[in-house]
């Protein structure tokens, strides 16, 4: 592969499995040096080994930690995200809370923490992992699909701002993607919609895809991969999605 980020520091969250430890993967391969970071601190530590790089174990619910960060990222991967699944007369006021901490408000705050050197270097690629939740809606998701919403919010303004300065920003907005958070959103799934599990990916996740199979982690990454590199310099503000076909309707 093509050494594009050779020199340079890549940051991926919720590095630990599915898309961001592929994302690392990726980023490694193109020459970056990779830190890896997620709350799940072993597998952080065995994906950093992997791509040599390092690990940061870190809480991204716990905001206010992250207030007077600093970072030294020419990539940043904003990809750390949970789930929540339930009817909006029945949502947790926690949970939604903790759905956007941890998907608007750290990627703000690291987007924040990482521009300063990103503008200094006169260099920098911010990218956000959204979702087809951020460019239209589901039932029982009020929580995510805000989120992700406001994440595409974000990264817009992240585009206008740091345009002058070399820095670009961009959203990858995938469909269902096969890794361990959609996994365990089938019981809740099957609960909400009154389905057996069994039904969940034929009739939920895949009901409004023209192609019938989730999104395989490595397909996010090799995205993510070129919107790092020198072809992608003028795809800034944009949202690509790679939902087969879902958004089209």
């Amino acid at each position: 592969m093509n050494p594009t980020l050779e020199g340079r520091r890549a940051l991926v969250t919720g590095g630990a499995s599915g898309i961001g430890a592929a994302c690392a993967r990726e980023l490694a391969a193109r020459g970056a040096y990779v830190t890896v970071a997620d709350l799940d601190g072993d597998g952080a530590k065995a994906v950093a080994e992997e791509v040599g790089g390092e690990a940061w174990v870190v809480d991204l619910s716990d905001t206010r930690a992250l207030d007077t960060l600093e970072l030294e990222a020419d990539v940043l991967v904003n990809n750390a995200g949970i789930q929540r699944v339930s009817p909006i007369q029945d949502f947790a006021p926690d949970d939604f809370r903790l759905v956007h901490r941890i998907m608007v408000e750290a990627p703000f705050l690291l987007v924040r923490a990482a521009l300063p050197g990103m503008y200094a270097r006169g260099w920098g690629r911010v990218v956000n992992i959204s979702s087809v939740h951020g460019l239209v809606a589901s039932p029982f998701k009020s929580a995510y699909v805000s989120a992700k919403h406001a994440l595409e919010g974000l990264s817009k303004v992240t585009a206008l701002e740091g345009g002058e300065h070399g820095v670009t920003s961009v959203c990858v907005s995938p469909g269902y993607v096969r890794t361990p958070l959609i996994e365990k959103q089938i019981a809740q799934q099957a609960k909400v919609h009154g389905i057996p599990e069994s039904e969940v990916l034929a009739k939920v996740m895949l009901a409004e895809s023209a192609v019938k199979r989730l999104v395989e982690p490595g397909e996010v990454a090799s995205l993510v991969g070129w919107l790092t590199g020198p072809d992608a310099a003028m795809v800034s503000g944009a949202s690509w999605t790679m939902d087969g076909g879902w958004s089209a309707r």
